[in-house]
């Protein structure tokens, strides 16, 4: 593959890195933000009436959530494009059906996200808060935050999947560690496993914390050091197909 040099002197398949590696790390300081901290804040699993009090009384952390959400969704797309232009040298078809996946997963988000929305104008909607009881607004609040959590769930086994093809293409890849491509696969297993008892035996809370415990450390680690290496090392030697120069499977 040919690589073109800017007036800075970065080959095209760096400032892809770049771009690819500085979005992740914007979706970490986002997802650590909305998920980790407001989301945690806000949500009170099981009680309805509790939560929707904290979104009145929250109501700028709450709408600060939302919009980590959507830096998160806007860089996912980011991301995709990114590493579909960083790997088509490896396999274009396998690179595409990657995006692919991550763009899907990013519409699913996109879906979730609108429950979040529902539930803001749940509490910020005077009349309406007016013609219900705090128990039943509470309700539907909670309902709200089920269903995101659920359909995001949804999302992130797609997204597992996303990671399981781009592991695979970090294998195929010259100029990739392998040690990068390892660690993509645990973090698709890890999500895979997760939202699969998530959605279909979330009754087993027990294990579904043990889970969570487990997989946490692998996912986490997978996503981030793959960000890292884009940011500090993608593409200064070129990212094609081991043994070969075509983009063909």
């Amino acid at each position: 593959m040919e690589m073109t040099r800017t007036g800075n002197g970065l080959t095209s398949q760096r400032k892809v890195a770049i771009v690819a590696g500085s979005a992740l790390m914007v979706m970490v300081v986002a997802a650590a933000f909305s998920f980790g901290f407001a989301h945690t804040q806000l949500f009170v699993a099981g009680d309805g009436e509790a939560t929707f009090h904290n979104l009145i009384s929250q109501s700028g952390l709450f709408k600060a959530e939302i919009f980590g959400w959507i830096i998160i969704l806007v860089s996912d797309i980011v991301v995709a494009c990114a590493c579909y232009i960083l790997l088509k040298p490896v396999s274009k078809h396998l690179s595409l059906l990657g995006a692919g996946f991550r763009l899907t997963y990013s519409a699913i988000l996109g879906i979730a996200i609108m429950n979040l929305l529902l539930a803001l104008l749940v509490a910020n909607s005077a009349d309406y808060v007016a013609s219900f009881t705090t128990a039943q607004l509470g309700a539907q609040v909670l309902f709200y935050f089920h269903a995101f959590e659920s359909i995001w769930s949804v999302g992130l086994l797609i997204f597992g999947g996303h990671l399981l093809i781009l592991g695979l293409l970090a294998f195929k890849a010259d100029g990739i560690p392998n040690w990068i491509a390892i660690l993509l696969l645990f973090a698709a297993g890890g999500y895979v496993v997760l939202h699969s008892f998530e959605l279909f035996f979330n009754e087993y809370e027990a294990i579904l914390s043990m889970l969570n415990t487990v997989l946490v450390v692998p996912m986490t680690v997978g996503e981030l050091s793959f960000g890292l290496w884009l940011l500090f090392k993608g593409g200064k030697k070129p990212v094609q197909k081991q043994n070969s120069a075509t983009a063909s499977l």
